[in-house]
C-alpha cells in the first residue's frame, strides 16, 4: 500500500515542510557527489552512532571525538540511500503540510526537531552497542504522523495498491486506520528485534516509535489556539 495523497485541506503554504524536503535532498545529493572517503567520514561523524556515546573511548579510537550529542540532531538530515530518502520525503510531503498548517511555521519546526531528537534518544537507549550510524528523518516524521493521527483521524488517505503491477487499485481509508496500522507494524518489528537477538536489523524501529510517542505527547502544546469570539 503506497499513500498517494490525503484529503485534509491546507490553507497556508507549508514553507517549512518544503524547506526540510529541499534541505534533506540537497545534503543527500551533495554527499553522493563527494569522494567516498569524505562522505563515509561525514556520515559517521554526523550520524548518531550509539556506541560512540556508550563508550567514548571507542569513538576516539575510531576517529570520532565526543561531540556533546550533536549527532542526535544532525542525523535527522542524513539518509542512507535513494529509497530511504524518497520514502521519508514522500511521507513528509503528504502529511506534514497539514500539521504545519495547524501549528504555524516556527512551532512546527521546533516540534519536528524535538520529535526527531527524542526518536534518536530512544534508539540509543534500546540499542546502545550499535556501532553503525543511525541516520534519517523518519523519527521526526513519525512525530508528524502522530500529530496527524490525532488532528485528522477521519480524513481520508488515498492508497495505491499495485496488484501484480498491471492491476492498480486505489482505495480511500481513514487516516486513523492507515497510521494505526503503521504504528502496529513498527511495534512488531521493534519488539521482534529485541526478542530475536540474531535478527539482522537495518531499520531504526525504536526511532520510529520514539518519534510517534513524542509527537503524541507534544502536539497539543504546538497547535495554534483558535481565536476567542
Amino acid at each position: 500500500m503506497i499513500p498517494i495523497r490525503d484529503t485534509a485541506p491546507c490553507y497556508n503554504k507549508p514553507w517549512v515542510t518544503w524547506g526540510l524536503i529541499v534541505l534533506c535532498t540537497s545534503i543527500f545529493i551533495a554527499m553522493k557527489l563527494m569522494p567516498f572517503e569524505l562522505s563515509y567520514r561525514l556520515i559517521n561523524q554526523y550520524g548518531m552512532v550509539p556506541l560512540r556515546y556508550e563508550n567514548p573511548q571507542w569513538g576516539i579510537n575510531f576517529g570520532l571525538p565526543f561531540d556533546y550529542y550533536l549527532s542526535f540532531l544532525t542525523n535527522l538530515f542524513l539518509h542512507a540511500s535513494w529509497g530511504h530518502l524518497i520514502v521519508n520525503m514522500w511521507f513528509l510531503w503528504i502529511f506534514a503540510d497539514n500539521v504545519e498548517d495547524r501549528m504555524g511555521r516556527l512551532p512546527f519546526l521546533v516540534f519536528y526537531l524535538l520529535c526527531g531528537i527524542f526518536a534518536s534518544v530512544l534508539q540509543w537507549y534500546f540499542d546502545p552497542m550499535l556501532d553503525i550510524p543511525v541516520v534519517g528523518a523518519s523519527g521526526a516524521i513519525a512525530g508528524v504522523l502522530a500529530a496527524y493521527f490525532f488532528l485528522y483521524p477521519f480524513e481520508r488517505v488515498i492508497l495505491w495498491m499495485p496488484l501484480f503491477f498491471f492491476l492498480p487499485i486505489v482505495i480511500h481509508v481513514p487516516a486513523i486506520a492507515f497510521l494505526g496500522l503503521w504504528v502496529i507494524l513498527q511495534l512488531h518489528d521493534a519488539t521482534t528485534s529485541i526478542v530475536m537477538k540474531n535478527t539482522m536489523v537495518d531499520v531504526a524501529w525504536w526511532a520510529h516509535i520514539g518519534g510517534f510517542i513524542a509527537g503524541s505527547l507534544l502536539y497539543r502544546l504546538f497547535v495554534k489556539k483558535p481565536p476567542i469570539e
